[in-house]
């Protein structure tokens, strides 16, 4: 429906009395498979980006290059969201209240002062809901497309394990700028070397003393081109292998590469470092109750029955196991009386991993909605991780998994990018 109602508005004229003239209030700027993007949208990431780099007081390119790398971000956005769209992927409104309720916390406060702030910086809370939801969509395309291409050899875990214990609990942390001179998925020999000379003049601009967010913004095919190549603070072993194996032994303000990959070459700066630091990992015991809505259940009735259910529990006229063995809708767990054993909180969804972080141990949540449904939840015990091999083990997948899954993400855009209907409209 979204895209008809973009067709339309594009469709739309304002007709001038007084000089009896048609002037378009927006047009189709893209045309993306069966979606399109309008001009409007364009303009309003341009402006957003620039609003960003006034305020950090950070250079920029032309508005030419601004305008093609924000038709790519916006491109690859349509794609995810006409994806999710066949999936039958949504975000509930109470779940999304949720997630910015969260956010607010999380920056220690409340939604009213997050209101506030985007009013004064000119951005309305409505259109900051819509951005947030369908950053919760798309973050649910790339874990439902993604997660199956990830593949995890018990060598792998083994060799990561063994650099753990040699490192022991300290690692050192990168904040890596990055540039990527894409080519297609298939590329000809012209593809690698028409992208090689590119990289090559990029890395020699980067070794004159150009501004390398300035040049990421202009040039690079990465994700993060936008924000000028950041791709903010990484552990050596949650960066890509290619990354890992190229930063060792590097220091504050080297420029290395280029180094190809499947995607292209990639030029990396060491922005920072961070030295080394002592890695704890926290974990939680805990429960919960699931309830999902259905079309016999709405979600009105789902929230009130665990309110009603916590409201029993407080009140001990009916204990958490036994509300969780009869109503809850988690196979896994209802059986156990609810339990879910131990566990790094990472593993959970979004908002549910953001429910545990705010209570304490035997305290129960309020009702709150993730992807699955309606949960109940009550925090038992926390620990700090006691690092045993079982969690070494455990904390090298992890590791590899976050690193394989960025990697994948790229290549997965990269596929739907090369595969999808694309026509700018000049």
């Amino acid at each position: 429906m979204k895209f008809i109602n973009k067709i339309l508005l594009a469709g739309v004229f304002f007709i001038n009395a007084a000089f009896a003239q048609e002037t378009p209030l927006d047009k189709v700027a893209v045309i993306v498979d069966k979606g399109v993007i309008l001009e409007s949208e364009i303009v309003a990431l341009v402006e957003e980006v620039k609003r960003n780099a006034e305020a950090n007081d950070q250079s920029l390119p032309s508005d030419m290059a601004l305008r093609t790398q924000a038709i790519e971000r916006l491109i690859m956005k349509s794609l995810q969201m006409q994806m999710a769209e066949r999936m039958g992927i949504q975000i509930s409104d109470p779940q999304l209240e949720q997630t910015i309720q969260n956010i607010a916390k999380n920056q220690n406060s409340t939604v009213a002062d997050l209101r506030d702030q985007l009013n004064k910086e000119g951005i309305s809370y409505d259109s900051y809901r819509e951005n947030v939801r369908e950053e919760l969509i798309m973050g649910e395309v790339r874990r439902g497309n993604v997660r199956r291409r990830v593949y995890i050899t018990a060598q792998e875990i083994e060799s990561l394990t063994n650099l753990i214990d040699q490192q022991g609990a300290e690692q050192a942390e990168y904040q890596l700028g990055h540039i990527l001179i894409g080519f297609p998925s298939q590329p000809s020999e012209e593809d690698v070397a028409s992208a090689r000379d590119r990289a090559d003049k990029v890395l020699e601009l980067l070794n004159n003393g150009s501004d390398f967010a300035k040049i990421a913004i202009a040039s690079s095919s990465g994700s993060n081109a936008l924000e000028g190549g950041n791709m903010g603070w990484m552990n050596i072993n949650a960066m890509p292998t290619l990354f890992a194996e190229a930063v060792q032994g590097k220091a504050k303000d080297d420029l290395i590469g280029p180094i190809r990959s499947g995607a292209g070459f990639h030029i990396l700066k060491i922005l920072d470092t961070r030295g080394i630091e002592t890695v704890t990992v926290e974990e939680v015991n805990a429960r919960h109750i699931l309830i999902k809505p259905s079309i016999i259940l709405s979600e009105d009735k789902a929230k009130k029955m665990l309110l009603d259910f916590k409201q029993q529990i407080e009140a001990e006229e009916a204990s958490f196991a036994d509300l969780a063995k009869e109503h809850s809708e988690d196979p896994g767990s209802a059986l156990k009386s609810g339990n879910l054993g131990w566990a790094d909180p990472n593993i959970y969804v979004p908002a549910f991993r953001e429910a545990l972080a705010s209570l304490q141990p035997n305290e129960l949540s309020e009702p709150i909605r993730s992807v699955h449904g309606w949960h109940l939840i009550e925090l038992l015990e926390r620990r700090v991780d006691d690092a045993t091999e079982k969690r070494k083990e455990d904390k090298a997948y992890q590791l590899l998994f976050n690193r394989k899954f960025q990697e994948e993400t790229e290549a997965w855009l990269r596929e739907m990018r090369d595969q999808a209907y694309i026509e700018v409209v000049e």
